[in-house]
């Protein structure tokens, strides 16, 4: 068996173990369905100063990520350089501190809400109701410059950025271990430090209250790596020689989506919060029960768009897509999927035998029915 197809069906248990017949569910789509990473948020017991450096107690307790791996996931070149992220909270903000490891650190925009991606940056990606609706991004570069603005919904469901959305009472630091825009030498790390106010997570569609106990957001970090090149002793970005055209920049990532793509919030890790202080006990992630039966209807949910794509229309049975209306558990329960498709919308509803009920739509929304 080649490395591909151990990893395709080693990808396939650990999406659906709950299936006993996942992995010809999810055939052609096991990409989209990697393990999700998860971390543990505990609760500061001394001042944050953002200054962006971990000088405080709280940040020496506190526990890194995995390293950064590359969007598309495990099977692309691991990044060149690494990254890794820190976090802990309090009653007022979410505290997030990032290591990126770069030899040559630079960064040119200055002014808030560039488009600070065209540079190198770092990025926070933030659903807190876990709904793949109503996010926040949040992007900084080495000269802290922010770019933050709310999605109501991802682009792919036609979603329009509000870039005219601030986060107020948002703060951060950025300290660089050598020198800013100094091709001479050779530089370290960057490190960025960022105080999000729960209360700055709203907009006109949604209000983010202090989290409870175990309560669980949906949270993804990336990194954009641009390749330089030195003219006239700045940095650019390199060009392609016969197009003209920048080249494609390296997207690194926490939790890796399996395509180019940020913007697809129900891949995203999971950020867990704990009332204890970081130096009281370690608390295990729990996983939600529900979560294996959301990517059941997200499956559904990609077979469906790609069905459109390719017949300009929604199936109107699940049996186009390939997907029985009964799915046995391996726990010898069922659960029963139903299809409602109108020329341009469709609605998908998952029940299990303990009255559990979910649906999903075409926009993308995945709703728990009460």
């Amino acid at each position: 068996m080649t490395n591909f197809r151990l990893l395709y069906f080693f990808v396939c248990l650990q999406i659906f173990p709950l299936l006993a017949n996942a992995q010809n569910l999810s055939d052609g789509y096991s990409h989209l369905f990697l393990p999700t990473r998860s971390y543990v948020v505990y609760q500061t017991i001394d001042p944050i100063i953002l200054d962006g450096k971990a000088n405080e107690t709280s940040w020496e307790n506190a526990v890194w990520t995995e390293l950064f791996q590359d969007i598309e996931g495990p099977l692309k070149p691991q990044p060149a350089y690494q990254t890794r992220v820190k976090m802990l909270w309090d009653k007022q903000c979410l505290y997030l501190l990032a290591e990126l490891e770069e030899p040559h650190v630079w960064a040119y925009y200055r002014q808030h809400d560039q488009i600070v991606y065209h540079e190198n940056d770092f990025e926070v990606f933030i659903d807190p109701d876990c709904d793949s609706h109503n996010y926040f991004e949040f992007e900084v570069n080495a000269a802290n410059t922010l770019f933050d603005l709310f999605l109501p919904k991802p682009y792919r469901n036609g979603g329009n950025p509000l870039l005219t959305w601030d986060a107020q009472g948002f703060k951060s630091a950025v300290s660089v271990d050598g020198t800013l825009n100094d091709p001479k030498d050779q530089d370290k790390k960057w490190t960025v430090e960022m105080a999000i106010p729960f209360s700055s997570l709203q907009s006109e569609t949604i209000e983010t209250p202090v989290p409870g106990d175990g309560e669980i957001w949906k949270i993804d970090f990336s990194r954009v790596e641009w390749q330089t090149e030195i003219v006239d002793g700045k940095y650019q970005k390199k060009k392609d020689d016969k197009t003209g055209k920048f080249l494609s920049e390296n997207n690194w990532v926490w939790n890796a989506t399996g395509e180019i793509n940020m913007h697809v919030p129900e891949r995203w890790g999971m950020l867990q919060f704990s009332k204890n202080k970081i130096n009281a006990g370690k608390v295990q992630f729990r996983m939600p029960e529900d979560e294996d039966l959301k990517k059941i209807l997200w499956l559904i949910y990609y077979k469906q768009m790609d069905f459109r794509g390719k017949h300009k229309e929604y199936a109107t049975n699940l049996s186009k897509l390939g997907v029985p209306e009964t799915v046995s558990l391996d726990s010898g329960k069922k659960i029963k999927l139903r299809l409602s498709s109108l020329d341009d919308q469709f609605t998908v509803t998952l029940t299990t035998d303990d009255d559990q009920a979910f649906t999903i739509d075409e926009s993308g929304l995945l709703e728990i029915v009460i």
